[in-house]
Order: C-alpha cells, then structure tokens, then sequence
C-alpha cells in the first residue's frame, strides 16, 4: 500500500489546526508546504468526513471539529484516498481473471487480504494525538 501524496497532505492539514485555532485555508497551505489549490481539494474532503469545520466569510476559515484522540490514522487515510488497498484485487467487486476463470480460492488474494488487515489494524491503532506527540 502507497500512501498517496493526499494522503499526506490531509494528515498535514490535520497537524495545521491541531492547536485547535481558526486557519484560512492559505495559512494551512503555507505552514504545510502544499499548493493552496490541492490544499482545497483535500480539506474538502475532510470537512465531508466531519474532522473539521468551515467558517465562511470575511472572517472564515476552517478548524478541527474533533478532538484528535478520536481521528484515528486510519479515518483521515480514508477521508482522503478510498483506494487504499496493496492490490487492486482486494477491492470490492474488482475482477480478477485468476477467480474469474473457475479457480475457487486464490491463496495470493488471501495473503494480501491477511496483510491489508494488518496494515488496517496498525493504521487504526494510532490516533492523531499519538502521531503528533511522536518526536523523532
């Protein structure tokens, strides 16, 4: 599984308005180092998945809605990027030509499925809170 670049931004955004004040979506863009346009585009989406807020206006801007001990890793990755998986073939009705040619069992779908779960299980073991407290 690649994490995709939105999906570092939108853990990025996440970061920007952890001290839980008000941003305009330039500030954020800016102190994250992402253009102002895909910034947009990504906190869009995490405003649809309830992680953050919007203020229109003069005096607009954008906020975190909960607290980051509730947003796992795994929520945001999700937020951002729904192709999140090691192999296509581990996607709701994707076609496989192995499966689909009679085969019953496919034991190179089964081990990647083992390992999707367990990246899925260590993504959701973290809560945005821990990842930012982490020092390196």
């Amino acid at each position: 599984m690649l994490l995709t670049k939105e999906c570092d931004y939108g853990i990025r955004i996440i970061r920007a308005l952890s001290s839980g004040s008000k941003k305009t979506i330039e500030v954020i863009a800016d102190e994250e180092k992402i253009s102002h346009k895909y910034a947009y585009k990504i906190i869009k989406k995490l405003v649809k998945a309830g992680f953050i807020n919007s203020t229109r206006g003069r005096i607009g801007g954008y906020h975190i809605k909960l607290p980051l001990n509730k947003i796992r890793l795994l929520d945001v990755i999700a937020a951002v990027d729904t192709d999140r998986y090691v192999n296509v073939c581990l996607k709701q009705g994707a076609a496989c030509s192995y499966r689909d040619s009679g085969a019953h069992t496919c034991t190179v779908h089964e081990e990647l499925m083992r390992i999707q779960d367990v990246i899925n299980m260590e993504l959701s073991r973290r809560t945005m809170d821990e990842i930012l407290k982490i020092k390196g």
